[in-house]
């Protein structure tokens, strides 16, 4: 390995040549603590930034052993280095001077929620830190500028570096207390389970967001209040006694008058599936890690999705048991939307009565009088609700403002009244024992097929395929657009990049064969716990800018797939 005199004397040799000199600067490089990795280097300052990577020894490091030693302790030290290096990074990008994206130091920015990154690493057997960025190499004009370069490698990135991946460079009680937020958090996703409770929201949690725009508390916002008929308890490792509302497994009604707090609710359940860093407000709302948000979706790609125990003979003859479609109606989505969710193993749907369709979600006694059930092929959710939980297992978590009649079905039902949350349910049921539902019998649904085959394609053969995510909104590969707008748990773009780079995996790699939907997303969640993101992306090196999804969101990109 090269030593980082051997990296000056590259920038000395190469100052005032042409810019694609800079190509020989690629290698490793042992600095006193760390080694340097210069993994590619960018053609023109005008393109996207080099790619950069520092790998600092476990021992040089510091952080204990038991610190990265299980999933959630290592993501949430991950991210705590991350934010760190992060801030102190800010303060240098651009310093260093010179034309297109000279002096850029870019690293990847965490929002509210923690997230496994690429950008930074903690190997788990070794206890490795590895952190990646990207860096504009300067240059004036087209014209290598190394004495810039130099102040970035040599003098502004071991600043950084020193900052944030040593433990000595924090104090003991910050470290101390996130490992413990995670251990807490954690401790609650293993109760929900033991408890049968779908979602706790903690007394004090702060659920509206400072904007539309912004994922940060609210200031002045009215703290969560559970009602005391669901008050549940935890004694948690570190943080001792907390208590919140428990929401418990089955059907669960959320209600109120508008503005008044009911989708602020779910949407912090929606987040809940995530770990949140102290501050965010939602440190302790905690949902089941497999609930999945279920709306209607006008327009989407369907292909070959059993959605019969919804959808039963449509007047055109086509067949729901294998219903495709490139331009589903908003029924016919929201069916194979939930579906599809089942297929990828959730045990909670959310669903807020405003972004669904209404015919699928009720049909109301007058209606049936005038249109019989038999000349109606869509089985609203209303009807199927109770038996998704008695045979599937399935909770449901529904927001309705407008729609009474699924007090008869709710296992409980929560008002929102000016941000505060009470237990109307035996009120509700007193009500509705008033208006019944209208009578009729309903037949058992068959299970939904699950042995789904989308990739029948032969795979390889496309190594220039190209990822370019559209935000959190989109991804392309391979000039194929998957409109990700709807799949509305993704919680950063970093994590829509990664899907890309996964169908295009999948594409080159496994779509042949014959293998199920299920099997694919077998394989890549397998991939990723053997070898890490390294695993999907290839290549020489990993890059900053990616983060994991869900399995959720991997079934949902996939099933998006136009071709």
């Amino acid at each position: 390995m090269k030593r980082a005199q051997d990296l000056r004397a590259t920038l000395d040799r190469i100052d005032r040549r042409g810019y694609p000199a800079y190509k020989d600067t690629a290698g490793q490089y042992q600095f006193p603590h760390y080694v340097l990795s210069i993994d590619h280097v960018q053609g023109d300052p005008f393109a996207a930034p080099s790619k950069v990577s520092v790998i600092v020894k476990a021992d040089q490091a510091g952080f204990p052993a038991d610190h990265y030693g299980s999933s959630w302790r290592r993501a949430a030290l991950q991210d705590l280095l991350l934010r760190r290096f992060y801030e102190k990074a800010e303060a240098f990008s651009f310093r260093a001077k010179g034309s297109g994206k000279s002096g850029m130091i870019a690293v990847s920015r965490p929002g509210q929620k923690v997230l496994e990154r690429s950008a930074c690493t903690i190997r788990e057997k070794s206890g490795d830190v590895v952190f990646r960025l990207e860096i504009g190499f300067p240059a004036n004009g087209r014209t290598v500028n190394a004495g810039e370069l130099a102040k970035i490698l040599f003098s502004f990135l071991p600043e950084c570096i020193e900052a944030s991946l040593y433990y000595k460079a924090y104090p003991k009680k910050q470290v101390d207390s996130v490992i413990a937020l995670s251990d807490d958090q954690q401790y609650i996703r293993e109760a929900l389970k033991k408890q049968k409770l779908a979602a706790f929201v903690a007394d004090g949690a702060v659920l509206p967001r400072a904007s539309g725009v912004s994922d940060r508390p609210m200031k002045g916002a009215i703290p969560f209040q559970s009602p005391a008929s669901m008050q549940t308890s935890f004694e948690l490792p570190h943080a001792g006694r907390i208590s919140g509302m428990g929401i418990k497994q089955g059907i669960t009604l959320i209600v109120g008058g508008g503005y008044h707090g009911k989708s602020t609710l779910l949407k912090a359940l929606e987040a809940g599936v995530y770990n949140h860093i102290a501050g965010d407000g939602r440190e302790y709302v905690i949902t089941d890690d497999t609930a999945v948000k279920i709306r209607a979706e006008d327009g989407r790609s369907v292909k070959k999705t059993d959605i019969s125990m919804f959808i039963g003979t449509l007047p055109n003859g086509k067949d729901t048991k294998a219903f495709s479609t490139e331009d589903a109606s908003g029924s016919t989505s929201q069916a194979a939307n939930m579906v599809e969710a089942m297929e990828a193993g959730t045990s909670l749907f959310l669903i807020d009565e405003d972004t669904s369709a209404t015919n699928f979600m009720i049909r109301d006694a007058l209606m049936q009088r005038v249109v019989h059930r038999d000349s109606e092929p869509i089985t609203p959710f209303i009807d199927r609700v109770e038996e998704l939980y008695a045979r599937f297992g399935i909770s449901t978590i529904l927001v309705a403002g407008s729609c009474g009649s699924y007090f008869h079905k709710a296992d409980a039902v929560i008002q929102m009244n000016q941000y505060v949350p009470y237990d109307v349910t035996e009120t509700a049921r007193k009500e509705a024992a008033l208006v019944p539902l209208a009578p009729g019998q309903l037949k058992e649904a068959a299970a939904p097929g699950f042995c789904r085959k989308l990739f029948q394609t032969k795979a390889g053969g496309r190594d220039r395929m190209k990822v370019k995510a559209m935000g959190r909104d989109a991804v392309s590969v391979d000039r194929e657009t998957v409109d990700l707008r709807y799949v509305e748990q993704l919680a950063d773009s970093e994590q829509t990049v990664m899907l890309g780079y996964m169908l295009k995996y999948v594409l080159q790699n496994v779509s042949g064969g014959g293998r199920t939907l299920t099997e694919i997303v077998d394989v890549l969640t397998d991939c990723v716990k053997k070898k890490g993101m390294e695993g999907i992306y290839g290549g020489s090196y990993l890059p900053t800018g990616l983060a994991l999804p869900r399995r959720q969101e991997i079934f949902a990109c996939l099933n998006r797939y136009r071709k």
